[in-house]
């Protein structure tokens, strides 16, 4: 069963379709956001707040999120019952 994530802001995704997720600091990933963007395949969930990850999805839509990929990453093992250790 396909689970939603919160991205930020009431803003949900399947986490079964989830490929990468990304900082959008590097020169190829503005391309990537850039060219998505032209195409009409970004998604921004940022509520005009500043991109802090970008969620690379399996059929190439780019979602764009203010929050940090450090805590998609958290909410992601939260999902799947991974407890990180510190």
């Amino acid at each position: 069963m396909a689970e939603l994530m919160n991205i930020g802001f009431g803003n949900l995704v399947n986490t079964d379709k989830v490929v990468a997720v990304v900082t959008p600091d590097s020169a190829p990933a503005k391309r990537l956001v850039q060219k998505a963007k032209q195409t009409e395949g970004a998604v921004d969930a940022t509520q005009g707040r500043k991109t802090r990850s970008i969620l690379i999805m399996e059929q190439g839509t780019v979602v764009l999120s203010a929050l940090g990929p450090d805590t998609l990453a958290g909410r992601f093992h939260e999902l799947a019952g991974i407890k990180e250790e510190k």
